[in-house]
């Protein structure tokens, strides 16, 4: 996407970057390990480590909702960055698991942190729930019309889950993460890309909603993934390989500049093959899918909290995030920490 600018009292433009001023996470206190999942389903440790390299996720306890995991990264995040809830200017929040159908939970969180009177919306585009956010947010900020705003990816996946189902149930894990974007002239998000492809819906969706239906006949009321899991590996790898491209090129730069790919954590396979392409070892990616699992628009903002936190990244590295989601959704971001 085309950088943005306003005109200073001169006349000159001036370029105007989204830039991470802070992050922040959480994830449920209940652990979910591989051999606990051995006691409820037709599985082993063996065959879910070897196929997704996870080991364990977390799961929401009972009561605990997606807006309760977005508060508190969300709290976190604005602690991180300095800024008080008052000052921003807009919230996104991507998840696929709001708390209710209305009013969105991006608004229910901008009440409880006391952000009242700003712009706050969800955005659902599956695991590039956080992505697509992070991109809205970003264009807003270009433009001028936002100095601060919060992004928020959280999921509560485990509520949708079919748990007599091996091949979904063990992927999948709750969990939240948020940034806090403020406008700054000095380099931040470079460029973000942004895509779907909705013939793909039926490799992997939820078959039911508000509209189409519940089939009150089935446990959950149908709510289940539904996923055909050989082909969205396959489509994702190769997605994945053509928008590193895109990303790289629209922003003039080359696989070499990149210090860390923070990439979606749905599977290793997909991880490994992606830093494969940006010629990166895997020392320079953030991996957290093997304690995390799938968090899907909670996955990104999880590990790139992590990852600062932990010390590795740094201010000043150039960071490539991505993200591969139902719909099909793929999107990317290449920014300045």
């Amino acid at each position: 996407m085309p950088r943005g600018g306003i005109d200073d009292i001169a006349g000159r433009t001036v370029l105007i970057y989204s830039r991470i001023a802070g992050t922040g996470s959480y994830l449920p206190e209940k652990i979910v390990t591989n051999a606990d999942l051995e006691k409820v389903v037709d599985t082993t440790d063996e065959w879910i480590s070897s196929r997704t390299g996870i080991r364990e996720r977390r799961r929401a306890a009972d009561g605990e909702t997606t807006g309760d995991l977005a508060f508190y990264a969300a709290t976190h995040a604005l602690e991180a960055a300095g800024v008080k809830a008052s000052e921003i200017d807009l919230i996104v929040l991507g998840t696929t698991t709001p708390d209710i159908i209305f009013p969105s939970t991006a608004c229910l969180l901008q009440h409880r942190l006391g952000a009242n009177g700003c712009a706050a919306f969800d955005v659902n585009a599956a695991c590039s729930g956080f992505m697509y956010a992070l991109g809205v947010a970003d264009q807003f900020i270009r433009s001028g019309q936002v100095k601060k705003a919060l992004v928020v990816g959280s999921e509560t996946l485990s509520r949708m889950l079919d748990w007599s189902d091996r091949s979904t149930c063990v992927l999948f894990g709750d969990g939240a993460g948020a940034v806090v974007l403020e406008a700054s002239n000095e380099p931040g998000i470079l460029t973000t890309k942004l895509h779907a492809d909705g013939a793909y819906k039926h490799l992997l969706y939820n078959p039911v909603g508000v509209s189409a239906g519940f089939n009150e006949q089935e446990p959950n009321h149908g709510i289940r993934v539904m996923m055909t899991g050989n082909e969205v590996f396959k489509v994702a790898v190769k997605t994945l390989d053509r928008i590193v491209g895109e990303t790289l090129e629209a922003a003039g730069m080359h696989e070499s500049d990149v210090d860390w790919l923070i990439p979606h954590q749905a599977n290793l396979r997909i991880i490994e093959a992606t830093a494969k392409r940006l010629k990166l070892s895997m020392d320079r990616v953030i991996v957290t899918v093997d304690r995390h699992g799938n968090t899907s628009s909670g996955s990104v903002p999880l590990a790139l909290d992590e990852a600062v936190r932990s010390g590795k990244v740094q201010r000043g590295q150039t960071l490539l995030l991505e993200a591969f989601g139902g719909g099909f959704t793929w999107s990317s971001a290449l920014l300045k920490y």
